[in-house]
């Protein structure tokens, strides 16, 4: 909704046109790809969810209507994820998939093929079986207030949500209603412990996630031993006595088992036999394999190569190895001024944020800005005939705000998977870097996109998405080995910000290459070897002012400083990985900053803590900041 913004100055009158949250009060408000909506909508969805009643406000000028609406969202996981306190908001959740029968999959089609060629027989035909499940709900809507919700049933509820450590208590009050609802469909006047069950696995499986790299969903065994247990702690407290210790006696004569333990359920496991499930911390670890005086991609150590010469790669695929933990990393951004989706990288003009200036509205006026409005219009007055208090405005006179905030980028990870960065263990650092990277793009909400080269060309392993879980998915199962194509990389990345900047032009790119600098593949001589390849390549993206990152991977006694040289020719800026973090002490506060804006030529310098001005060894300009 808005209100009209020239009437209420001109004439004090509030003329409120009602939006999409004043049409759906009392019914259905249905959003699509729910997981992409702004940040300041889904702030104006909690505030109504929360309230009922929405607010309008633009200078000073408020509009309260009410707003109850039942929310439905529909949303795919792989295109990112959705706000934990709007993710709370709603009670239930259901996995939607196309099935994988065939006996399923051509009823479907049939059914569809007979819409088509008849749709009032069609209709006819299902009329009957449409009414029934009417009559259904309708009883079912009737019985409900009668339904019991017992102590034993809510104790399980309790247990199940305290269990599964889900925040707040909003879970344990949709699993109530949920599970009162489903015994009034059965046509039950109680909850029964299969109606908490299959509450619990509407209402809490969107509810468990902690960040976005766990997975989605409900352990359906754990959740069977936790109903199991509040059941049984229901029972009778002081059961009658049969041992001569005044105990149950066990199988042999005895108490229950050692300690007191109730004995096993006949074919089914005890409480013995239950092993927790390993995680990361319970699994045996793992040896390093022997190593040699060369490289897992075939090639020599490079402490025993001559400095300025790369290093040949060969050697075979290597299996995946784990990312090492994830740490909090330092922010980098994007130069200029960008005009991109909100978000909390890179500095943009945005809807909401500072007021740095006023300007005339490009189509429907948003944020107004009064003091210039005023100024616009101050000197037409006597022109105008004023004869009274108020101002004589015309739809000229108007200016909005210009708000200066942060934007989403596109990150986008071009990650050396060659033999060269399987030495030493070194993989297993730079897959935590880019998990790192990753989940500060999740937080600034980014877009990301991820392209890994090894062997003998690159790979596009994740197209952009707003989805850093398949990022992460992608980055654990990423085998290393084989020589390192780093031009391949590098013109794939190209040819991908080529390709985005066409379907979304104002969300401007971050790349961010890991690497080691090390270039190997066909050619000879300075013009045609792989690094001179790989020096084109990455002036290309230069050329077209592509901000750029340079995660330094090289480790060792002697390092040869190519990362260095290609994030000079990137224009971009070299960080190591223990630059990288963000609680580094020696570290420098890195960002992308340079000269120009938009697409122009953007030269990268670090910033200093405003001590002292430090020279770079990877651009000539250095620069002292408060």
């Amino acid at each position: 909704g808005a209100l009209d913004i020239e009437r209420a100055l001109a004439e004090g009158v509030k003329a409120f046109e009602p939006g999409l949250l004043a049409d759906a009060h009392r019914g259905i408000l249905y959003v699509d790809e729910v997981n992409l909506l702004h940040d300041h909508l889904v702030d104006v969805l909690l505030d109504a969810a929360a309230m009922g009643a929405s607010y309008v406000e633009r200078e000073g000028v408020s509009v309260r209507h009410a707003a109850r609406f039942l929310l439905v969202g529909t949303m795919n996981p792989e295109e990112g994820e959705l706000r934990p306190q709007l993710l709370d908001r709603f009670g239930l959740t259901v996995e939607v998939a196309a099935s994988r029968e065939p006996d399923e999959r051509v009823q479907v089609v049939r059914r569809r093929l007979a819409h088509d060629a008849d749709p009032a027989g069609f209709t006819a035909r299902w009329a009957a079986e449409e009414t029934d499940l009417r009559g259904r709900i309708a009883a079912a809507r009737e019985l409900l207030p009668g339904v019991v919700l017992g102590d034993a049933a809510l104790r399980q509820i309790a247990a199940t949500c305290a269990a599964f450590e889900v925040d707040g208590m909003r879970a344990d009050i949709v699993m109530a209603r949920t599970a009162t609802a489903l015994a009034a469909w059965a046509g039950r006047t109680e909850v029964l412990t299969e109606d908490v069950r299959q509450a619990a696995l509407l209402a809490l499986p969107h509810r468990r996630r902690r960040n976005p790299f766990d997975a989605p969903g409900l352990d359906e065994d754990r959740l069977d031993e936790i109903l199991a247990e509040s059941d049984g702690a229901d029972g009778d407290d002081d059961p009658e006595p049969d041992g001569p210790d005044g105990g149950p006696k066990g199988p042999d004569g005895g108490p229950d088992g050692p300690g007191g333990q109730p004995p096993r359920d006949e074919g089914g496991p005890g409480p013995q036999d239950q092993a927790p499930p390993a995680g990361p911390e319970q699994q045996s670890p793992q040896l390093p394999e022997p190593t040699s005086p060369a490289d897992a991609d075939g090639a020599p150590d490079p402490a025993q190569e001559p400095a300025g010469q790369p290093v040949a790669g060969g050697g075979g695929e290597q299996a995946a190895v784990a990312a090492a933990d994830p740490f909090t990393t330092r922010r980098l951004d994007v130069p200029g001024l960008g005009e991109g989706a909100d978000g909390r990288r890179s500095r943009a003009r945005t809807a909401h944020g500072r007021t740095t200036g006023s300007r005339r509205p490009r189509g429907a006026l948003g944020k107004l800005h009064l003091a210039a409005t005023v100024r616009a219009a101050a000197p037409h007055q006597r022109a105008r005939g004023r004869g009274g208090p108020g101002l004589v405005l015309r739809r000229d006179d108007l200016r909005e705000a210009v708000r200066e905030g942060r934007e989403g980028n596109l990150v986008l990870f071009v990650v050396d998977a060659s033999g060269s960065m399987a030495a030493r263990q070194r993989m297993s650092a730079v897959k935590g870097a880019v998990l790192s990277l990753l989940l500060d793009a999740y937080q600034r909400r980014d877009k990301i996109g991820m392209i890994t080269f090894r062997g003998r060309d690159a790979e596009l392993a994740l197209p952009p998405t707003s989805s850093v879980e398949a990022g992460a998915a992608r980055l654990a199962t990423l085998p290393t080995g084989g020589r390192t194509p780093l031009s391949a990389g590098l013109l794939k990345a190209h040819e991908v910000l080529r390709v985005e900047r066409l379907r979304d032009a104002s969300r401007r790119p971050l790349l961010v290459v890991v690497t080691d600098g090390r270039a190997t593949g066909r050619g000879a001589g300075a013009a045609d070897g792989p690094l001179a390849r790989a020096s084109r390549a990455a002036r290309l993206l230069a050329s077209e002012g592509v901000a750029s990152v340079v995660v330094d991977c090289e480790s060792g006694p002697v390092r040869l400083g190519l990362a260095a040289e290609l994030a000079r020719d990137l224009r971009g800026t070299a960080v190591t990985l223990d630059e990288l973090r963000a609680d580094s002490v020696s570290a420098l506060v890195r960002d992308v900053r340079g000269t120009g804006a938009g697409r122009g030529a953007q030269h990268a310098r670090p910033e200093t803590d405003g001590r002292s001005a430090q020279t770079s060894r990877h651009t000539p300009h250095s620069r002292k900041v408060a």
